[in-house]
Formats: C-alpha cells, sequence, structure tokens
C-alpha cells in the first residue's frame, strides 16, 4: 500500500489566483507558508519557513479564491503532485500540493493584512433542523 499525503497549516503568501481550463474547469492556485521552531545546538532558537505551492480544483478553488487572502491562516489536506516541462531546453520541475481539503483560519487571524470584502451570501433556513423538546432533563433520569 502507498500512501501520499500532504497536511500543511500555514498563511497564505499571496492572493489566490483563480484561472478556467480550456474545457471551463475552474483552478485555483495560491502559495502557504508554514513556520518551523526548534533549538539551535547553541541553545537559541532558530526559525526556518517552508513555501509550499497549492492547487485546489473545481468548487473548492472557487470557494478559496473568494474567502481567501494574502496572510490568511489556511489548513490544507492533498496530495503531493510534480509538474515538469522543457524551458529554453533546460528541464523544470514544480511540486504542488493538490487540495482534496480546506479548512480556512479564524477571521481575522491574518497579520498585517486586509481582508477584501466578500459578498453577502444569502441564509437559508435549515429545513431539516432537529426539533429538540423544550421539557428540562433531569440527571436522576439517565440511566447510566
Amino acid at each position: 500500500m502507498y500512501l501520499n499525503k500532504a497536511m500543511v497549516f500555514g498563511n497564505l503568501t499571496r492572493d489566490p489566483e483563480l484561472r478556467s481550463t480550456p474545457g471551463g474547469q475552474q483552478v485555483c492556485s495560491f502559495g502557504l507558508a508554514t513556520n518551523r521552531v526548534y533549538k539551535k545546538p547553541d541553545g537559541s532558537k532558530g526559525e526556518q519557513t517552508e513555501f509550499h505551492n497549492v492547487v485546489a480544483w473545481g468548487r473548492l478553488g472557487e470557494t478559496c479564491a473568494q474567502y481567501l487572502r494574502k496572510g490568511s491562516s489556511a489548513y490544507v489536506e492533498g496530495r503531493l503532485q510534480t509538474r515538469n516541462w522543457d524551458k529554453d531546453g533546460v528541464k523544470q520541475y514544480k511540486t504542488e500540493i493538490i487540495a482534496e481539503t480546506i479548512q480556512f483560519g479564524p477571521k481575522g487571524a491574518s497579520q498585517g493584512s486586509t481582508p477584501a470584502p466578500r459578498a453577502a451570501e444569502p441564509v437559508a433556513a435549515k429545513e431539516d433542523a432537529i426539533d429538540y423538546p423544550a421539557d428540562e432533563v433531569n440527571p436522576d433520569d439517565i440511566p447510566f
């Protein structure tokens, strides 16, 4: 069995870029930075930043382009994929995280950036909402 899974939590390094393929499929790409804090051999604190390229397809990509901005925090789960191409006779490589799940960080958690205004979304009433009884529950009535 093989496993190709990437899980990263970090801040966007640039605004998401939404494009369309010739077939009409939406694709969004953005950069994500993660930090690692460690202790150096001399006892001082060291910090290392890694930069990741993230690609989200379809509705997930559209949602990212709508709600994420540079500096926003996001948790991304996906798989690693490396693309290659020739540029002036030199082979170029780019490794990306193809997102399967993205969770946006807390609103206002971005440092030093102002998110762009967002379009208001209509709020629909939940038809399948659970209708809980209004009676008080006595803990002595619980059998366990």
